[in-house]
């Protein structure tokens, strides 16, 4: 297919300098000497805050817990303080955003580093261990939030709290936000209402998720998202099957219609025409570098739990994961749903739907188009957009996403790969846009870990790398002074 697209600047290709200078070996060698001997000495320390952290049940989702998300914060900016930075809590519409910040000085380099600190729910009868509660068994710590995104953000800390502790001449700052599991639906407001404070050379994000453990590897996309509702109503309540059956609309029966014609349940091929059309093609360079993640098709599908999958070819499933759309059908509501079957013909039907979007495509765009083509084949039906997140993509070249590649060697000795998401981070879309600067995804945890699962846990290996790594980074960015 032709390229339809205008000519644009790579976005791949990181923004900033034609080069950052590297420091002189002995330099950053002198820098990072005895960081190993830190690392082993801090496992106390983060194991206390991450149980402290744990502990309290932040589920941004949950109403109930407003006043743990103000304790979460509070508590937060209490470690900042602990690891030398100074701390503030920025109150937003919704929950706060915490933000910290050790500056060195004007005119040097400054790194911001993103995590957040809200949790999803967690159903006790579904966990070995409680799940507010840190577990410590080995190197192994259980609990929710521990890998996303608690774990990662203290991890950050402890490597922050050794470059301040020896006065490195680098601005280090921390942005910690309370809402990411819904969405970050402040979080753009408190970015623009904070722009003149939040200038940075480079932003990084922790909170995204290795391919394979022994192959580390680096975001630099992630896939939109739209999500949606579509209700056929065909009457005003249940009728008996036995009177009605035959003549009477069933409305449950026509979504399952509706939701064929826009996707083949087998291939998951969406038939909607057009939904594709200004997908950008990856190429065959970057799906090499999907599949040297280390992606094994086995190991992916018990990791998530899969018993089958629509093809086992390696480079077609990370194609899919990575670098093509989809479209969903998360829940169908309506008629009799306890024991047995109750012979109703329900009145009304709603179908939770969502589409993941690649670059090029506009979620709002996307909408519409299923808007219209559903619409015209079935008036009745309603169809309501609930959330829309553009997808992003950012640097896999440059000397910001080469820096963090050395990074990440330096700590795991191994060369990243670099891979495309396919989950959705909002904060991100709202970084790149307003701050100006590249934003690079040193994500930590692993498949195993348990991402929304029961039992989720982190562990001191990527805890240990993880410190070693970004500390490497900010060495790295030292560097801009000479």
């Amino acid at each position: 297919m032709p390229d339809s697209h205008p000519p644009q600047e790579d976005p791949t290709v990181s923004r900033g300098p034609a080069a950052l200078p590297h420091a002189a070996a002995p330099a950053r060698e002198e820098l990072l000497g005895g960081l190993g001997a830190y690392v082993d000495a801090s496992r106390p320390e983060f194991e206390r805050r991450l149980a402290e952290l744990v502990g309290i049940p932040g589920v941004s989702a949950d109403p109930a817990h407003a006043g743990d998300l103000a304790r979460t914060a509070e508590h937060a900016a209490t470690l900042l303080r602990d690891a030398g930075l100074s701390a503030r809590i920025v109150p937003t519409a919704g929950y706060p955003v915490v933000v910290g910040e050790h500056l060195a000085g004007t005119g040097l380099p400054t790194v911001t580093i993103y995590n957040h600190l809200d949790v999803q729910p967690a159903d006790p009868d579904e966990w070995h261990t409680e799940p507010f509660r840190l577990a410590i068994a080995g190197d192994r710590y259980a609990g929710r939030g521990s890998t996303d995104d608690k774990g990662p953000a203290l991890t950050a800390l402890q490597a922050a709290q050794f470059a301040v502790g020896r006065g490195w001449p680098v601005n280090i700052r921390f942005v910690w936000e309370t809402e990411e599991e819904i969405g970050s639906p402040n979080f753009e407001a408190f970015v623009r209402a904070e722009l003149p404070r939040l200038a940075t050379d480079v932003v990084l994000v922790s909170d995204s998720i290795w391919i394979a453990a022994d192959r580390p590897a680096i975001d630099y996309g992630l896939r939109g998202l739209v999500t949606f509702e579509v209700t056929v109503t065909t009457g005003r309540n249940d009728t008996h099957s036995g009177l009605t059956g035959g003549p009477a609309r069933n409305p449950l029966a026509e979504l399952a219609g509706i939701i064929a014609e826009c996707v083949d349940p087998v291939t998951g091929r969406v038939l909607i025409p057009g939904f594709a059309d200004a997908v950008a093609p990856v190429t065959d360079d970057e799906l090499d570098g999907f599949v040297a993640s280390g992606f094994d098709v086995d190991t992916f599908m018990a990791a998530h739990g899969l018993t089958s999958l629509r093809t086992t070819d390696t480079r077609e499933v990370v194609r899919r994961i990575m670098a093509e759309p989809t479209f969903e059908v998360h829940g169908l509501v309506g008629g009799y749903t306890g024991p047995g079957v109750k012979t109703v013909v329900p009145p009304r039907a709603t179908a939770k739907l969502s589409a993941r979007l690649v670059p090029h495509q506009d979620p709002h765009a996307v909408f519409a188009l299923v808007r219209d083509f559903i619409t015209a084949r079935h008036p009745d039906a309603v169809l309501e957009l609930e959330a829309a997140m553009p997808p992003y993509l950012g640097p896999r070249t440059g000397p910001y996403a080469e820096a963090a590649a050395d990074a990440v060697e330096y700590a795991f000795g191994r060369r990243p790969a670099f891979v495309r998401e396919g989950g959705s981070i909002g904060a991100v879309l709202t970084m790149n846009e307003h701050l100006g600067a590249p934003v690079i995804l040193t994500g930590l945890s692993l498949p195993s870990h348990g991402y929304h699962a029961p039992n989720e846990h982190y562990d001191w290996t990527q805890t240990a790398g993880g410190i070693r790594m970004f500390a490497h980074y900010l060495a790295h960015l030292t560097s801009l002074t000479a």
